[in-house]
């Protein structure tokens, strides 16, 4: 028997599927072991040679006891944790817990769970990359000496109950954004639109410049006189048609596809993952466990060469051959991308949404089709409108408006239109003609402070300054969320007194810890020990010394956060 280790018992049917009888397929449950805490500062990390000291996570001494006593009867036992660099430490502590070889144990790499990405996986096994493996670990290793030294330094000194490398550098962004809020001014203004009619359509167009050529109206006597001044009329001065092209986007990276499914649909970017998760490992149709997506951790939008033939011939074949685009694989979205080489897409063309929707929850059908669309959108061809521009004249205060006639749908027919799009087909008009203002729309209005973050502008923020990983994003809001620093409410996201306490300490005595430039810095270094371009021990080394020195200034110089008065007397002195 030969035994084939994965982290999640629900990709276990999935895969056993695949092989022959002389498999047998069993979870480590993810992580197996984690640092101790013991040693100095209780890190579980010799901090000469940043070595860690592992212990078994709590509670899965059965799961040991069973992977222990699978191997015992196996004939080899086969490493099939998620192709990333947690995966990647899965498997080496896995490897270390049974006394294998990490160099000669077979390590397989799948990015989809099927029957080729199985197959092909098991006829091309790899080893252990040590690489990756350092890279994770030296990440767990800044992760628990930042979050073990400055959680203790910040509870004793302000009673905020822990504090995170990322966590901190996120709260940091939402932190700024509320002061950004709360310095905010407002001005006054005053929006203009007319009602008119061509052939029997109504429709609105908008205030462009005043006749003494003010663009935006201020107050409410300023109003007065613009409206005062027009004619009972508006005349067409200007009509311009250009051709308008829209290229599809690229398929969903994990931070894409939250965003996407955030504003579309309001799951929170948690919940995505979830559903996600669950589309990669498996869901039952007609009694079959189906991986119906790749990995959905990436920030990679390439499509592999062999889908992009496929999803070509099912383009030509479904909408025909004025629907295929130029069917280009595409490169990474940035510089350091997650180890998983591929965007999340469908794993078979012939499921489509439709066909298998009565055996997906409702959440999971539309998180699946708007993976599904995003992928074979992306190798379609632009849309292509026609836009006439029209520009209005009422005794020298000029409106627009603007007509749209779509020409060509191309990635749209399978992507579908924007359905917050309120462009519309005006009635064709010309130069000198003539339309009644049948109404005037105006009302006093005061300009917005910035928006609060939603959790899909927070990832994109995330991402965009390089701060986490895809696998990072949900947990990072999540923790914020869970430990009080933030309030979630109608998706938006509101630093609470804690959150905010925290942010001004650690910017006064941490502030390169609290940087998203310096947070970035981080995670490029680590990209760097992942490509072997980097030296995990110097890079902890060079970090600790550094970081120490500011721990012991804080120490020494941070006040305590003095007692609160509850309004009542003591009951011990009165």
């Amino acid at each position: 028997m030969k035994l084939v280790i994965v982290e999640s018992p629900s990709k276990i049917k999935t895969i056993e599927r695949y092989l022959s009888n002389e498999y047998k397929v069993l979870a480590s449950f993810g992580h197996i072991v984690d640092l101790s805490t013991k040693g100095k500062g209780s890190l579980g990390i010799d901090l000469n040679t940043f070595t860690g000291h592992y212990v078994l996570d709590a509670g899965k001494g059965k799961v040991a006891k069973a992977l222990k006593d699978a191997k015992a009867e196996a004939s080899e036992v086969i490493l099939a944790t998620d192709p990333d660099r947690e995966g990647e430490a899965i498997a080496y502590h896995i490897a270390t817990l049974l006394n294998l070889d990490p160099k000669k144990t077979k390590r397989l790499e799948f990015h989809e769970i099927t029957k080729d990405g199985i197959l092909n996986a098991i006829a091309n096994p790899r080893t252990i990359n040590y690489a990756l493996f350092n890279s994770q670990e030296a990440r767990r290793m800044l992760d628990r000496i930042i979050g073990f030294k400055l959680s203790n330094l910040l509870k004793t000194k302000i009673k905020v109950q822990s504090a995170g490398r990322v966590q901190s550098a996120v709260l940091k962004i939402i932190v700024d954004k509320e002061n950004e809020i709360g310095a905010f001014v407002p001005s006054e203004y005053w929006p203009l639109k007319i009602v008119t009619n061509k052939d029997d359509v109504s429709f609105e167009v908008t205030f462009n410049r005043s006749y003494l050529g003010d663009k935006t109206i201020t107050n409410e006597s300023h109003k007065n006189d613009i409206v005062s001044k027009l004619a009972p009329s508006i005349v067409v001065t200007e009509a311009k048609t250009e051709s308008r092209i829209s290229n599809p986007k690229p398929p969903f990276t994990t931070s894409a596809l939250q965003q996407e499914v955030g504003a579309k649909y309001r799951y929170s970017a948690a919940k995505t993952a979830s559903i996600a998760q669950k589309l990669y490992e498996g869901v039952a149709i007609n009694g079959v466990e189906t991986g119906l997506v790749t990995y959905i951790r990436t920030d990679s939008t390439r499509l592999s060469p062999s889908f992009v033939a496929n999803a070509s011939q099912y383009i030509i074949k479904t909408y025909g051959q004025e629907y295929l685009g130029r069917g280009q694989t595409r490169g990474k979205a940035k510089q350091n991308v997650q180890d998983a080489h591929e965007a999340i897409r469908p794993t078979n063309l012939e499921f489509t949404p439709e066909k298998i929707k009565d055996y997906l929850a409702k959440d999971e059908y539309n998180v699946y089709s708007l993976i599904y669309a995003r992928a074979l959108a992306s190798l379609m061809p632009p849309s292509r409108d026609a836009v006439t521009r029209y520009t209005f004249n009422s005794n020298g205060t000029l409106f627009t408006a603007s007509s749209v006639v779509p020409q060509f749908a191309g990635f749209r027919k399978a992507y579908g239109y924007d359905e917050e799009n309120d462009e519309r087909s005006l009635p064709l008009m010309h130069i000198g003609d003539e339309l009644p203002i049948e109404k005037i729309i105006t009302e006093q209005k005061f300009t917005e402070p910035p928006a609060r973050y939603s959790e899909g502008r927070l990832i994109k923020t995330m991402e965009d300054l390089g701060i986490g990983r895809p696998s990072t994003y949900a947990p990072t809001i999540a923790t914020l969320r869970g430990r009080k620093y933030v309030t979630i409410s109608k998706g938006v996201m509101t630093p609470t007194e804690i959150g905010t306490r925290s942010v001004d300490a650690l910017s006064e005595y941490f502030p390169n810890l609290i940087s998203s430039d310096y947070t970035a810095m981080m995670e490029r270094e680590l990209d760097k020990i992942a490509n072997e371009e980097g030296d995990k021990v110097e890079f902890l080394s060079g970090f600790y010394k550094e970081f120490s020195s500011q721990v012991e200034g804080a120490q020494k110089d941070m006040p305590k956060l003095p007692p609160e008065k509850v309004g009542k007397a003591c009951p011990k002195c009165g």
